[in-house]
């Protein structure tokens, strides 16, 4: 059986506490780590991912090591995961460099920025992907604490990191954010993440204008429902159970589905790609 034929809905019904461990998913994603086939088209560049330690991430991360790039790895809290994700980085013959934290304090994205620095002397690739939700099924269910907390490791991270970064960055250097299918398409229930993820899009357009004297190109990827550790730590089991079901694909993405898109947006021959909004979201039309 593919892994795409095992997370096909009905998915068995669990739940997990926040942030979620890959571990504990039943069944267990896909990053890549078996099938992904590099082709050098990063060779010799130097990334920085933001929630690389599972989920769009750690797929991201291997596929970039894979392709040539050495990997910082940014990530909260999920140690284990992330020590996994570095090992099969080195595995690809690349460096792995992990950096905990929580990237919604100024001060813990310039440190990213300067280990990033110091490990690699130069940054090419910034894959701002690490994002909070929670949810509510009221208005009156979501706290000030959470509102503050999403929009400051979603939106507010991104620019902490983007404004200690460009100074690093050569001509060719490459932006991608994560945003979502929900930039266009809120989900009720999802309201203060829904909310930054159209943030995202509009940072990305205008970062994108304002950075191109410099040569540095921005974009996002907008992706649809992906099998991640986000899912059963911020959902019910009975949503979690029809994940992805009522898209046209009728199944949420394996995270390895969504690591071509960043790669490329990473690569040189995207040199004319910039302030786009790349939609993998299994049929589901963004216009």
């Amino acid at each position: 059986m593919t892994t795409t034929e095992t997370i096909k809905p009905p998915l068995p019904e669990q739940q997990q506490d926040v942030p979620g461990t890959i571990a504990a998913m039943d069944p267990r994603p896909d990053h890549g780590e078996t099938s992904y086939q590099g082709r050098g088209r990063l060779e010799g560049k130097k990334a920085i991912i933001t929630g690389g330690d599972s989920g769009i991430g750690r797929a991201v991360a291997i596929a970039f090591a894979r392709e040539g790039a050495d990997v910082l790895i940014a990530y909260l809290n999920e140690d284990d995961d992330a020590k996994d994700t570095a090992e099969w980085i080195e595995k690809a013959g690349r460096k792995a460099v992990l950096v905990p934290g929580d990237i919604g304090a100024a001060d813990h994205c310039r440190a990213i920025i300067d280990r990033a620095v110091e490990a690699f002397g130069q940054i090419d690739i910034l894959v701002n992907n690490a994002a909070h939700q929670m949810t509510f099924e009221s208005l009156e269910d979501i706290p000030d604490e959470e509102w503050d907390a999403t929009f400051r490791t979603n939106i507010h991270a991104m620019f902490y990191l983007v404004k200690a970064a460009a100074p690093h960055m050569r001509e060719g250097a490459a932006i991608i954010n994560t945003t979502s299918v929900n930039a266009d398409m809120p989900k009720q229930t999802l309201l203060p993440y829904a909310t930054t993820k159209g943030a995202i899009q509009n940072f990305t357009g205008g970062l994108a204008q304002l950075l191109a004297p410099r040569g540095i190109r921005v974009n996002c990827v907008a992706p649809g429902p992906v099998w991640t550790p986000l899912i059963p730590s911020t959902m019910p089991p009975e949503q979690v159970k029809e994940f992805g079901q009522s898209y046209p694909i009728g199944r949420p993405a394996q995270p390895v589905e969504l690591a071509p898109a960043y790669v490329m947006l990473a690569t040189d021959e995207a040199s004319y790609i910039s302030g786009a909004t790349v939609a993998v979201t299994g049929g589901q039309p963004i216009l």
